[in-house]
């Protein structure tokens, strides 16, 4: 029952989205088809990230609280590793489901101009997007072993998230930079998608098929330097 209501309640924000279309057309030179495609590879990127850190690194700031992080140190294994690999998310299903689906429809619909790399492309981008998605969840994660807080910081993350879901030129200058440096998560979805559909990214241009492909490893590099920091300074939950 919770992978139907989360399915119906994506389906629900991108009928919002259709709406906008079937009334206006295009939305920043976007049709209904090609935001299809960005819908679909945004909650694929998310829920494959997401299946491996969200939960786990959300309840973080309660294993500190409690104390129960200490236990973790002592075990023969990364505390990263344990919890990530022991808390993987199967209620993601529904958003891959409806991701995979949406992404495939729209491929089809749009037609984009198929090459030797395309495939190949979509795939490593959408796994350099879910390390994204993971990287920044594990950063958010790890501020509870210094702060002994961290939740409050996903409500920031699920922003600038569902921003993600539109076409960035259709956003100021500001909001483009900040998507693409200090919240990057038009890599989740606009800019691998604009390269598969050929379409212009801003402020990157050219560079976009590199750093799209490049912004996985480069976040997951800063991620692991952050745990490590973070773990290194722990205090435990007595200061």
């Amino acid at each position: 029952m919770g992978w139907i209501s989360q399915a119906f309640g994506y389906a629900g924000a991108y009928a919002a989205v259709w709406l906008i279309l079937a009334r206006f057309n295009v939305l920043g030179g976007w049709h209904w088809p090609e935001l299809a495609l960005l819908l679909g590879f945004h909650i694929l990127s998310y829920s494959l990230g997401a299946s491996l850190s969200f939960v786990q690194m959300r309840d973080m700031e309660g294993l500190v609280q409690r104390g129960e992080f200490d236990a973790l140190l002592v075990k023969p294994i990364s505390p990263w590793a344990y919890l990530v690999f022991s808390g993987l998310n199967i209620g993601y299903g529904d958003h891959i489901l409806l991701g995979l689906g949406m992404s495939v429809w729209a491929m089809i619909q749009v037609h984009p101009a198929w090459n030797a790399w395309t495939i190949p492309f979509a795939i490593t981008a959408l796994i350099s997007a879910a390390m994204l998605v993971c990287a920044i969840m594990t950063m958010i994660g790890a501020t509870a072993l210094i702060w002994g807080r961290s939740n409050h910081l996903y409500s920031i993350f699920f922003g600038f998230w569902q921003l993600a879901r539109y076409p960035l030129n259709i956003f100021s200058g500001a909001i483009q930079v900040i998507m693409l440096t200090v919240m990057p998560l038009a890599f989740i979805s606009f800019v691998p998608v604009a390269v598969i559909l050929g379409k212009s990214i801003p402020i990157l241009g050219a560079w976009g098929p590199v750093l799209s492909l490049a912004i996985g490893p480069l976040a997951a590099g800063i991620a692991v330097m952050c745990w490590r920091y973070c773990v290194h300074h722990y205090q435990s939950a007595g200061g």
